[in-house]
């Protein structure tokens, strides 16, 4: 969508003429880096369309904006660590490329920066921001504890997985969005309906991100293929392939999880993605994706905007749902 490269590109000169360039270097310059990385920006995009869509001078929103992109990044830099993750946008993650205090410290500075960009809006609208923001980073926290929960577990419920990912990456979305309508001045009815859509199509965006962990082009995705299986993530895919009537096909997938296992890298991520498809988990996967895109697009209906707004709104979600990378 041409209309989505203006917004990336208007991000990106906001966020080039912003400077992170100060001392101590060791503190800053992987801050440098890991914004700098290849990113879809999709938060940003998303705060900056909805300030748009309500009316408002999209330029309002660039702090807010770069607020959302760097909490998102600080949160990526310690899901790495935690991860042990080698690479972030095709490129060595920053703990690998410095150290794992480098990482801590550095994202540590990144989600006060994302707090002092609020300093630059009026007093109601940095309460009404930051009180949001605050609720969101600690669902984040909530989100990612969860998901290193059910590293541990055999079994993990479908309703449960759908509660991590809507704390982890969902509101995240939904805030970008509401965000928008905070400066705008939107209804807080409006505000509510615009971030409701936005978790809907960010649980959407976290199940396509699980397919193409396993089933994404590696030159096109940025990560390690397969990664979700060698971590042992409990995935979409995992859970809904543990409802598969073969128990042979959820035996071999529990050894293929298993610390004792035999198996090579390689060969645990070939056998994941041949149990995934045969056992039907990999279109339940599509079907969901599917399912929570149409659920947002449902709550544009009760949206007060003219009908090209909704229909850029409608256009973003139809991009991430055909997304492959």
């Amino acid at each position: 969508m041409e209309v989505l490269l203006e917004y990336q590109h208007s991000f990106e000169k906001f966020l080039d003429a912003y400077s992170f360039s100060k001392t101590p270097k060791g503190l800053y310059d992987p801050i440098t880096y890991i914004l700098n990385l290849e990113g879809k920006r999709i938060r940003p995009i998303l705060t900056l369309m909805a300030t748009e869509v309500f009316g408002a001078d999209a330029n309002r929103a660039f702090d807010a904006a770069l607020a959302i992109e760097v909490f998102h990044n600080f949160s990526l830099v310690h899901d790495d660590i935690m991860d042990a993750a080698p690479l972030r946008r095709g490129m060595p993650t920053v703990h690998k490329k410095w150290d794992v205090n480098t990482g801590i410290l550095s994202g540590d500075a990144m989600l006060i920066i994302a707090y002092q960009l609020f300093e630059n809006y009026p007093a109601d609208q940095f309460k009404s921001l930051v009180s949001l923001f605050s609720k969101t980073a600690k669902q984040v926290c909530e989100g990612q504890q969860y998901d290193v929960d059910f590293e541990m577990q055999h079994t993990v419920l479908e309703r449960d997985y759908l509660k991590m990912i809507t704390l982890k990456t969902a509101v995240l979305v939904g805030t970008a969005l509401q965000m928008g309508g905070i400066i705008a001045g939107a209804s807080l009815q409006e505000q509510q309906i615009i971030y409701d859509f936005g978790k809907n199509l960010g649980i959407a965006f976290q199940l396509q991100d699980d397919y193409l962990d396993l089933y994404g082009d590696p030159e096109k995705f940025g990560k390690k293929v397969g990664g979700d299986v060698l971590e042992k993530k409990k995935t979409y895919l995992y859970i809904q392939s543990q409802l598969s009537n073969n128990e042979l096909f959820k035996k071999e997938l529990l050894t293929i999880y298993s610390n004792e296992s035999v198996f090579s890298d390689q060969e645990k991520i070939s056998r994941a993605k041949q149990l995934f498809a045969t056992t039907g988990a990999a279109q339940k996967t599509t079907e969901a994706i599917a399912l929570y895109t149409q659920k947002a697009l449902s709550c544009l209906e009760n949206l007060s905007i003219s009908n090209n707004h909704k229909q850029l709104l409608e256009g973003f979600a139809t991009y991430l749902m055909n997304r492959r990378k």
